[in-house]
């Protein structure tokens, strides 16, 4: 709906997808970044998955609306392009339109590349067609030269900044740290939010200069807090693969861990799956609480996970039971070699694809875990292709149903 509003009532409302039977934003997650007004406020562009039936259950294939209040017309401004279409956003001056778009529909982890659009010439550019990681988030710089935007990379989340002219990409900072929320305030400066597996978020400012960036705390609302523990230490350890590569794995211990002593382990399983085990800080899923109960706590960027490039994420999908499950145990291989690992107590666990990831381990780790602790895991990948409501998941990432016996991926 849009109205006219005062400062006290809403009047001469009107709904602009009226008699249509879809919605925006799109459910479950969508909010107010599904909308952009122009800074002429003659252009609301919206952000809607315009199927029914079927086809709904199926596509990922988001598309962005452009509503023009004068003229009452809606134009589909990304038509052909088949997957997800979202978050879009206005230069300051209003010649250009950015937004976040995935290549393939029916895959809701594709790449998020950024696209933007010429709104006097129609011509679409992928800034990061050379450029292969997927993006979270990002902001226009307040001048339109430049925008700021978040990506998961190598580990960690950093804060970077694209040209739009040329498409070159600047990190601006990388820390052992995840940064989250863009919000610049000026050419060159940003707040953000920052936190890591030892700290939650607090508010930062980046300044910037020289395509480089300087983090200052405003606010310091947990230190109190911290102040009263002694936390765990963690670290980057990269783990050799089966197949000849290397993986980085966060490897957390123990609050005054001693190297001469020996302490049981857990391997975390993430889920997903194509979710990044980067410096997150979570109430569900602590890992300083979890190593501060005594355990070296590890945990692989295994196949499936953003941040190591598109061949790295996308080796997962149909090969569950495959390349990941051995990425996992060649973690804790590596690990067992450390003389301070107790190897006759190693645990594993995990959510979702993590739980999934458990219950396979539990059939085939040949004596490597005393325990696994699974939640909400996948147990019976009959009843999940059945029981979804996103079918596009099931068949892209399972190759399609159970039944489809000529299928080899969906067999696997």
């Amino acid at each position: 709906f849009i109205g006219d509003f005062d400062g006290k009532k809403v009047s001469a409302t009107k709904d602009i997808m009226a008699d249509e039977p879809f919605e925006a934003p799109m459910k479950p997650f969508g909010g107010v970044e599904s909308f952009a007004w122009s800074p002429d406020s003659k252009i609301l562009v919206y952000v809607s998955r315009k199927k029914t039936g079927l086809e709904y259950a199926v596509s990922t294939n988001s598309d962005l609306y452009a509503y023009n209040l004068e003229s009452g017309e809606t134009n589909n401004l990304t038509e052909g392009m088949e997957g997800y279409d979202t978050m879009p956003a206005f230069s300051p001056d209003g010649r250009y339109l950015a937004w976040l778009s995935m290549e393939r529909d029916g895959y809701e982890a594709d790449k998020n590349r950024l696209f933007i659009v010429d709104c006097q010439t129609a011509e679409k550019r992928d800034l990061t067609a050379d450029w292969d990681y997927t993006i979270d988030e990002f902001a226009w710089r307040p001048d339109g030269k430049s925008i700021y935007f978040i990506a998961a990379k190598d580990g960690v989340t950093p804060v970077f900044a694209i040209n739009p002219a040329d498409g070159s990409v600047s990190t601006l900072i990388q820390e052992q740290a995840d940064f989250n929320s863009l919000a610049p305030v000026g050419n060159d400066v940003v707040l953000t939010k920052r936190h890591s597996m030892l700290r939650p978020d607090e508010i930062f400012r980046l300044d910037i200069a020289d395509n480089k960036a300087t983090a200052t705390a405003l606010t310091d609302v947990n230190g109190p807090v911290f102040e009263k523990l002694v936390m765990p230490t963690v670290e980057p350890r990269m783990v050799p693969t089966t197949d000849g590569k290397e993986m980085l794995t966060w490897i957390v211990y123990p609050p005054r861990f001693d190297r001469n002593k020996k302490y049981p382990a857990i391997l975390y399983c993430q889920g997903g799956p194509q979710q990044a085990v980067s410096q997150f800080w979570s109430y569900r899923w602590n890992f300083a609480l979890m190593a501060s109960n005594g355990y070296v706590m590890i945990a692989p960027n295994r196949r499936g996970l953003p941040g190591f490039g598109t061949e790295w994420e996308e080796q997962i999908s149909k090969d569950y039971p495959g390349q990941n499950m051995r990425d996992y145990l060649a973690a804790v291989d590596d690990m067992k070699k450390e003389p301070y690992i107790d190897t006759e107590h190693i645990g594993a666990t995990g959510a979702s694809y993590g739980g999934f990831s458990v219950y396979y381990l539990a059939g085939n780790h040949d004596g490597r875990f005393a325990a696994l602790l699974a939640h909400a895991g996948i147990f019976n990948m009959e009843a999940q292709y059945l029981e979804t409501e996103e079918m596009w998941f099931a068949n892209w990432d399972m190759g399609g149903a159970y039944w489809e016996k000529d299928n080899a991926a969906a067999q696997r």
